[in-house]
């Protein structure tokens, strides 16, 4: 809910904090006393547009907060945390205004676009009045809430999850079907291609394997000799084994006389024979080995240039080349066995969309239901709202193919009549102000339970009635007000009467400017105040008595 407004230099108010509560919460005053700009300053943080005529004469700039308490399952927190902005217990939306008209927003002092201002005010309050473009007043939002109405959430996530079962089935048969179109465009050119691939047959990771041999094969005549000059050192007449040896039986022949001093290092000399015979015959293998290899340069060449021809042509790196081949294979596969893949992707396709249709049917026949009743709820709350000639409809109308969705088959839409003999129309085309506003009660009371907006604003919702028509408002909009936090700008003492909380707006004239401000009364001064309203200027006893009576009657 809505928990305080802070206003700064917005047209007539130069500096003003409010506090609000649940329950009904009422503002009054004067005509002309500026509550209609309190609503212009909550739009402002509400991301509707700014103009620069709402900066106070001498300021230069103004600004608008919003505080709002919202549970954590509420949608606007998911749209917060999409949007990387991470918000303390409250949710503040602020927005500033220079005087060129140019506006800047934040989100619990983060900058934040209008757009996301925007959305998020739509999720935490409605507007409801004669100006008002959004809630109920858009046909888009009338599916929604009649679902939310009488629609059980299992049978919509159902057909939302049939729609996106077949529409995936879909986008799969049309990619099959279309990879298929030009696979047999290019059948000769796919064939030729699969006959070289199978003929070279690349392999995986053989290009690095080749460098690394072709590598090796290059430097041949230097390893060649390299391996010849170490046998020679180590093998030789002279060398490391026949001096290792000569050591050995020199020391053997003096261990008995040694007492076993010479032993280690007999054991020693014992263990590098055996390594050293060990090098050799390494060294003779790899000599051995590069000399069987002769030839092998030549072949490693011809086979890397292949392979990397073969991959130019197909434009892909040479490793790429084995999934190349697989992938050619499987698309003449495809041709080869007739369409048959294609076809059993498209009785999967056909099932899947029975499948929606089902679950489409259910939706339908539970919004037909819906709608029936929520048609009988709001013909029973239009007689005391002096709209006893008024007609409301909820009309299903069914979709073309190419609009159905997750959301089904239909479209939903309410219209209303408020003349006898008149065709119903759009709730936006209702010709009196006050008909819409208390039509929009209507609406709200019946679908109270299925919003998840928590705070609702109404303006001028008695406009034009008075007696048991602003009683019967009054009594509605208190029971709206147990549901969620209701603001109503009223200048009816029956809707005053049923306040929670009530707030004067008063004009104050100085000698250099005008100024508004906001008093919250206590009973007492609400008395006054709805007195006032009663009688006017002068306020009698009579009157006083009046409002002490309608404050009564309220409370009981």
């Amino acid at each position: 809910m809505l928990l305080g407004l802070s206003i700064r230099d917005v047209v007539v108010i130069d500096r003003l904090d409010l506090a609000f509560r649940a329950g009904l919460c009422v503002l009054t005053g004067e005509t002309g006393a500026g509550k209609s700009i309190l609503l212009d300053a909550l739009g402002l943080a509400l991301g509707m547009r700014a103009e620069s005529g709402l900066v106070r004469p001498g300021a230069d700039q103004a600004s608008v907060s919003a505080e709002f308490d919202v549970p954590a399952t509420h949608s606007a927190r998911r749209l917060l945390a999409e949007a990387g902005i991470a918000c303390a217990d409250a949710i503040v939306l602020r927005r500033v205004v220079n005087s060129d008209g140019r506006s800047r927003a934040f989100i619990d002092d983060q900058p934040a676009s209008i757009g996301l201002l925007r959305q998020l005010g739509e999720m935490l309050i409605e507007i409801e009045g004669q100006f008002a473009q959004t809630g109920l007043l858009d046909p888009a939002t009338h599916r929604d809430a009649l679902d939310a109405y009488g629609v059980a959430r299992e049978i919509r996530e159902a057909l939302a999850q049939r729609w996106e079962a077949w529409h995936a089935l879909a986008a799969k048969r049309q990619a099959a079907e279309a990879e298929a179109t030009r696979a047999r465009s290019d059948e000769d050119f796919l064939r030729h291609a699969a006959a070289e691939l199978d003929a070279l047959d690349p392999k995986p990771g053989e290009e690095a394997a080749l460098a690394k041999e072709r590598a090796l094969l290059m430097n041949r005549e230097r390893l060649t000799e390299a391996l010849a000059a170490a046998t020679e050192e180590i093998a030789g007449d002279h060398g490391g084994e026949h001096a290792l040896n000569r050591a050995a039986r020199g020391l053997e022949r003096l261990k008995d006389r040694a007492g076993g001093q010479l032993d280690a290092a007999i054991a020693a000399l014992e263990r590098a024979i055996v390594e050293t015979r060990e090098a050799i015959a390494e060294i003779e293998s790899a000599a051995q080995a590069l000399g069987h290899r002769g030839g092998r340069l030549e072949e490693i060449e011809e086979r890397l240039f292949a392979l990397r021809a073969l991959a130019r042509k197909h434009g892909v790196m040479v490793e790429e080349l084995p999934r190349l081949r697989s992938e050619i294979a499987a698309k003449i596969g495809a041709l080869d066995d007739g369409g048959a893949a294609i076809a059993a992707l498209r009785r999967r396709e056909d099932e899947a969309r029975q499948a929606y249709l089902g679950a489409a049917d259910a939706v339908a026949k539970a919004r037909a239901a819906a709608a029936k009743k929520l048609d009988a709820a709001i013909a029973k709350e239009l007689p005391p709202l002096r709209l006893e000639k008024a007609r409301f409809r909820t009309v299903l109308a069914p979709l073309d193919e190419a609009e159905w969705g997750e959301h089904g088959r239909e479209s939903v839409r309410f219209e209303v009549a408020t003349i006898a003999g008149a065709a119903p129309g759009p709730l936006s085309r209702i010709a009196s102000g006050g008909e819409l506003s208390r039509f929009m009660l209507a609406l709200k009371v019946v679908l109270a339970r299925a919003s998840a907006v928590p705070t609702l604003v109404f303006d001028e919702v008695d406009s034009g009635i008075g007696g048991a028509t602003a009683a019967a408002v009054g009594e509605r909009l208190s029971r709206l007000a147990q549901e969620r936090q209701v603001l109503v700008v009223t200048h009816s003492p029956q809707v005053a009467a049923r306040a929670a909380h009530h707030w004067r707006v008063v004009r104050s004239e100085g000698k250099s400017r005008t100024l508004t401000r906001v008093d919250e009364l206590d009973d007492g001064a609400r008395r006054e105040e709805i007195a006032r309203m009663l009688s006017g200027a002068a306020i009698t006893a009579e009157a006083r008595a009046a409002a002490a009576s309608l404050m009564a009657g309220a409370r009981a």
